[in-house]
């Protein structure tokens, strides 16, 4: 059983943002994270399963994910982003990171667990620090190409 923590930061909601994850299994231990110049708390949420996900060298791994995002959390295990693939995304935003999540999710046996924010959970506290230290680190932002390009076309439409 691989243990995967998570946690997601955005200041200004938009603004930068940031993902923290750490990865636990036996005596192996890994973090993860990543800073971006602008996106949403929800965004880094979910960024930060699929890079968690992503970073497993094998198919088929058993995997709780810890997340304190009841957004990610409920989306899954209540199955919204199932019907939401039936439904096309209609009206749904981060189309294009859910796609990438139900990729992994086919691959692996994954399973959430909601735990509760900022309440001196060690993981889910170090988590939180990666992420807002990755959104505060101005010199490794990278670009949130498919937010940016959505916010940019939805502007131009006002």
């Amino acid at each position: 059983m691989i243990e995967i923590y998570t946690d997601g930061a955005a200041s200004g909601n938009p603004g930068p943002g940031g993902y923290g994850a750490i990865l636990k299994s036996g005596k192996h231990y890994k973090e993860l994270s990543g800073g971006f110049r602008l996106t949403t708390n929800n965004r880094m949420e979910l960024l930060a399963v699929i890079v968690a996900l992503k970073a497993l060298k094998a198919p088929q791994q058993q995997v709780i994910i810890f997340s304190d995002s009841k957004y990610v959390v409920d989306s899954v295990e209540k199955g919204w982003v199932f019907g939401w693939v039936q439904k096309g995304f209609k009206d749904k935003k981060n189309k294009d990171l859910w796609l990438q999540y139900l990729q992994l999710h086919k691959i692996h046996q994954i399973k959430f667990k909601w735990i509760k924010g900022h309440n001196d959970h060690p993981e889910n506290e170090r988590c939180d620090r990666l992420a807002v230290a990755a959104s505060q680190d101005k010199a490794n932002w990278q670009i949130d190409t498919a937010f940016e390009a959505e916010r940019n076309s939805a502007s131009k439409l006002l």
